[in-house]
């Protein structure tokens, strides 16, 4: 498809804008490593909260959620559990300011508050680090393919043949060259190409710029993405008429209730939709969603990953703003990109079913988001709904790409190599480190095929690695750096194996059910559970000075009165934090708020008058609530600790 003139300029100038102003905010970042990987600590919440919504905002995560409520209709809020969406509940209520307590640059950095600076502590260090760029790459690869899909249906060079890309295939495809395989085969070349000059184009501002660049331009990308969703929705309810969608869909699609069974037919509209929710494994959708809660609080439990979230919890200026950035996150991220999502979806069921009930088992539900847009978006609208997209493609890349210079950086070189080197070397060095990353995660994307399988791999599989080693750490003093370190090694063997073919899996005698990450969560989950507490239990616990200090400052709930009783003998009493029931109920009460938030924009889309009223019902009563509970008994330090100056 060829875009129109005025398409084609709203985005060559929201990219030249985007550069110009990435590349002059900049100079900032160059005062030094705190200036450069947090902003010095000087960016507002409101401007956090904003970068992250956008970093958050991203094309292959909506061309999958698009996918999800197309098929699943209204009972798909509850899909992207899998990540877990709600962690930002948790966050927002006591695991943000724990975590700015520390004063940490970074996550590895983090670990040695918690474990000190001996062997345990370091082998600790060292792992976290791995894990963190393991995450890195993974996200900048999964951001790489979604936005090459999307590019390819509308920008008009033929990257693939213009470079001459086919010389790279193998020759008994290009010995048909007017055969399907050598069509498919070009067609997906295109597509990294031109994800491959987005990530450049994008990768040039961030490495310069640092956080810095990275929230500025976010803000921008925001506002860009908001007008555009609106443009959608507004689209999406003056093309399709209430009476159309009902018969596009199944009995139950605009129900987000549900029992043990998922009970969506979908055999007389389009049968390929009930093949992917077999394929999928949500028919028992009853068992799919006790799974993906229990994983989800425990993922919640572990506090941010060390990845762009956590970074920006880190930058945010004290603990309380670091809160409230992630509360946040949850009104002005769901609310316009489910407006755009539900917009998408609606055009697509009605008018794009017919092509997709002619692929057959074949159908390309991740087809849906360009098909939308290229159908009925008008010129302008178009033009902004793509420099839309493409804002959420450079956000959702530029935050990993700014953390794994900080890992590389602050938490190997500076430590263990040389750890008195100007800033200058620091700085120099990082931008190296950001160029090899944008090129190794180019790389592992260029083999990517299944936005859908990905995700489920990182959420599931990679996060769930994580999780086991860094919930314990928050909540039981006798973990150390050997027991950290055996779990977070265990995770990150498990998520690994689990993202091999499945073929090579059974050769391994593998059962075909546990292939799935969500059905192997448990089992590996307590796998690295154990791990943990044999590593801690047979080797020396931290040395109390380290405890006392992290938990003097950071005061988290949980099993830690040795700590507090040491502290006493030293002539330095503390208060226990006594605040466990409170935060649970805030965290039901902000899952309740943020789901809510969720659907609102969907039932506006689709036009349904109880939905919409009950969504603000149960937006306004959990507001008014978490106000008086949470909001207003915000903290940024125990009472009886005093951070030191500039903390």
């Amino acid at each position: 498809m060829s875009l129109h003139p005025v398409d084609s300029a709203i985005i060559v100038i929201y990219v030249g804008v985007t550069l110009f102003l990435g590349l002059w905010i900049s100079n900032r970042a160059s005062k030094g490593l705190r200036s450069y990987f947090l902003g010095g600590n000087q960016l507002p919440w409101y401007a956090l909260g904003l970068s992250n919504a956008s970093g958050m905002f991203d094309v292959a995560g909506t061309m999958w959620i698009v996918s999800l409520l197309f098929v699943y209709g209204l009972k798909s809020i509850w899909i992207p559990w899998l990540w877990p969406v709600f962690n930002q509940v948790f966050l927002m209520v006591f695991l943000s300011m724990w975590t700015r307590r520390s004063g940490a640059m970074t996550g590895a950095e983090w670990i040695t508050f918690r474990f000190g600076d001996g062997p345990s502590a370091r082998l600790s260090h060292l792992i976290v680090v791995i894990f963190a760029l393991i995450m890195v790459l993974a996200y900048m690869a999964y951001g790489f393919l979604g936005i090459g899909k999307l590019a390819a249906q509308f920008l008009p060079l033929d990257l693939a043949h213009l470079l001459h890309l086919q010389a790279f295939l193998p020759a008994s495809v290009t010995a048909d060259p007017g055969g399907a395989a050598y069509a498919a085969a070009m067609a997906s070349l295109n597509e990294k190409a031109y994800g491959a000059l987005i990530v450049f184009l994008t990768a040039a501002y961030v490495i310069k710029g640092g956080m810095y660049s990275v929230v500025f331009t976010e803000v921008m990308q925001f506002t860009v993405m908001t007008i555009a969703s609106i443009g959608i929705a507004i689209v999406a309810v003056a093309h399709v008429s209430p009476e159309a969608l009902r018969a596009a869909i199944p009995d139950g699609w605009s129900n987000p209730f549900f029992g043990l069974k998922l009970d969506l037919d979908w055999s007389e509209l389009l049968p390929s939709a009930n093949e992917k929710i077999a394929n999928e494994g949500y028919s028992l959708f009853g068992i799919f969603f006790m799974l993906v809660l229990l994983k989800g609080i425990f993922t919640s439990l572990a506090g941010p990953a060390p990845n762009y979230d956590m970074q920006r919890i880190l930058s945010a200026r004290t603990p309380v703003e670091a809160a409230k950035m992630s509360g946040l996150v949850s009104v002005v991220l769901n609310f316009p990109r489910y407006l755009m999502i539900a917009g998408l979806t609606i055009l697509a069921l009605v008018y794009f079913s017919p092509q997709l009930r002619s692929m057959g088992a074949d159908a390309d539900y991740e087809a849906i988001l360009p098909f939308a847009l290229r159908e009925f978006i008008p010129v302008g609208l178009l033009g902004l709904a793509l420099a839309g997209l493409l804002a959420a493609f450079m956000s959702s890349f530029a935050a990993p790409l700014n953390a794994a210079p900080a890992y590389v950086v602050n938490d190997l070189y500076r430590k263990y190599i040389r750890p008195n080197a100007p800033e200058k070397v620091y700085l120099r060095l990082s931008y190296i480190v950001s160029i090899l990353f944008v090129l190794i995660g180019t790389f592992v994307g260029l083999f990517l095929t299944s936005i859908d399988s990905f995700v489920t791999w990182i959420t599931a599989g990679l996060y769930g690695g994580y999780t086991a080693a860094n919930v314990v750490k928050w909540y039981w003093w006798r973990m150390n750096g050997y027991g950290y370190f055996w779990g977070m090694l265990a995770g990150i063997v498990f998520a690994l194996a689990l993202g091999m073919p499945q073929d090579q899996l059974a050769a391994l005698g593998v059962p075909h059910w546990i292939m799935n990450p969500v059905n192997a969560f448990p089992f590996f989950f307590l796998a690295c559970i154990a791990a943990v507490i044999v590593g801690s239990l047979t080797t020396q616990p931290t040395d109390m000075q380290t405890l006392g200090y992290f938990y003097l400052r950071t005061r988290p709930w949980g099993v830690w009165k040795p700590v507090r009783e040491a502290l006493a003998e030293q002539g330095t009493p503390v208060t226990e934090n006594r605040d466990f029931a409170r935060d649970m109920i805030n965290v039901a009460a902000g899952i309740v708020w943020q789901t809510a938030l969720v659907a609102l924009p969907i039932f506006l889309v689709i036009r349904n008058g109880l939905g919409i009223f009950l969504s603000l019902a149960i937006v306004a009563a959990t507001t008014v609530f978490l106000k008086f509970s949470w909001y207003d008994r915000l903290q940024d330090y125990p009472e009886d600790f005093s951070p030191p100056s500039g903390a």
